[in-house]
Protein backbone atom coordinates (compact mmCIF):
# COMPACT_ATOMS: atom_id res chain seq x y z
CA UNK A 1 0.00 0.00 0.00
CA UNK A 2 1.46 3.51 -0.75
CA UNK A 3 1.73 5.86 1.61
CA UNK A 4 0.60 8.74 -0.17
CA UNK A 5 -2.56 9.96 1.23
CA UNK A 6 -5.57 10.18 -0.91
CA UNK A 7 -5.18 7.20 -3.25
CA UNK A 8 -8.24 5.62 -4.28
CA UNK A 9 -8.41 2.36 -2.70
CA UNK A 10 -8.30 4.32 0.57
CA UNK A 11 -11.02 6.80 -0.42
CA UNK A 12 -13.13 4.37 -1.76
CA UNK A 13 -12.64 0.89 -0.38
CA UNK A 14 -16.01 -0.50 -0.32
CA UNK A 15 -15.79 0.32 -4.34
CA UNK A 16 -11.95 -1.19 -4.77
CA UNK A 17 -13.33 -4.14 -6.95
CA UNK A 18 -15.50 -2.21 -8.81
CA UNK A 19 -12.79 -0.05 -9.46
CA UNK A 20 -10.33 -2.79 -10.31
CA UNK A 21 -13.40 -4.26 -13.22
CA UNK A 22 -13.59 -0.82 -14.67
CA UNK A 23 -9.76 0.23 -15.01
CA UNK A 24 -9.60 -3.16 -16.94
CA UNK A 25 -12.96 -2.54 -19.43
CA UNK A 26 -13.21 0.95 -19.78
CA UNK A 27 -10.12 2.88 -21.10
CA UNK A 28 -11.49 6.20 -19.82
CA UNK A 29 -11.96 5.09 -16.81
CA UNK A 30 -8.57 3.92 -16.37
CA UNK A 31 -7.26 7.66 -17.83
CA UNK A 32 -8.89 8.99 -15.03
CA UNK A 33 -7.77 7.14 -12.58
CA UNK A 34 -4.07 7.84 -13.80
CA UNK A 35 -5.13 11.06 -13.81
CA UNK A 36 -6.20 11.54 -10.47
CA UNK A 37 -2.98 9.40 -9.19
CA UNK A 38 -0.39 11.39 -11.27
CA UNK A 39 -2.18 15.06 -9.76
CA UNK A 40 -2.50 13.22 -5.93
CA UNK A 41 0.90 12.68 -6.69
CA UNK A 42 1.74 16.14 -7.04
CA UNK A 43 -0.05 16.98 -4.17
CA UNK A 44 1.63 15.10 -2.06
CA UNK A 45 5.18 16.29 -3.76
CA UNK A 46 3.61 19.50 -2.73
CA UNK A 47 2.59 19.14 0.45
CA UNK A 48 5.74 17.32 1.95
CA UNK A 49 7.60 19.97 0.02
CA UNK A 50 9.70 17.82 -1.93
CA UNK A 51 8.53 19.47 -5.34
CA UNK A 52 7.23 22.79 -3.60
CA UNK A 53 4.45 24.73 -5.41
CA UNK A 54 3.23 28.66 -4.97
CA UNK A 55 -0.36 28.63 -3.15
CA UNK A 56 -2.60 29.05 -5.72
CA UNK A 57 -0.84 26.53 -7.65
CA UNK A 58 -0.89 23.62 -5.00
CA UNK A 59 -5.02 25.24 -4.72
CA UNK A 60 -5.75 24.28 -8.19
CA UNK A 61 -3.96 21.26 -8.15
CA UNK A 62 -6.35 20.37 -5.44
CA UNK A 63 -9.52 21.28 -7.36
CA UNK A 64 -8.32 19.34 -9.71
CA UNK A 65 -7.88 16.38 -7.66
CA UNK A 66 -11.48 16.84 -6.16
CA UNK A 67 -12.49 17.01 -9.72
CA UNK A 68 -11.10 13.79 -10.88
CA UNK A 69 -12.26 12.03 -7.99
CA UNK A 70 -16.05 13.78 -7.87
CA UNK A 71 -15.95 11.64 -11.81
CA UNK A 72 -14.47 8.63 -10.50
CA UNK A 73 -17.47 8.36 -8.10
CA UNK A 74 -19.77 8.74 -10.55
CA UNK A 75 -18.73 6.20 -12.65
CA UNK A 76 -18.28 3.51 -9.97
CA UNK A 77 -21.61 4.57 -8.93
CA UNK A 78 -23.72 4.77 -11.72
Amino acid sequence: MSHTPHELAQEFPELSDKMQELKQSDAHFARLCDEYHAINRKVHRAETNVEPLEELAEVQVRKERAALKDEIYKLLTA
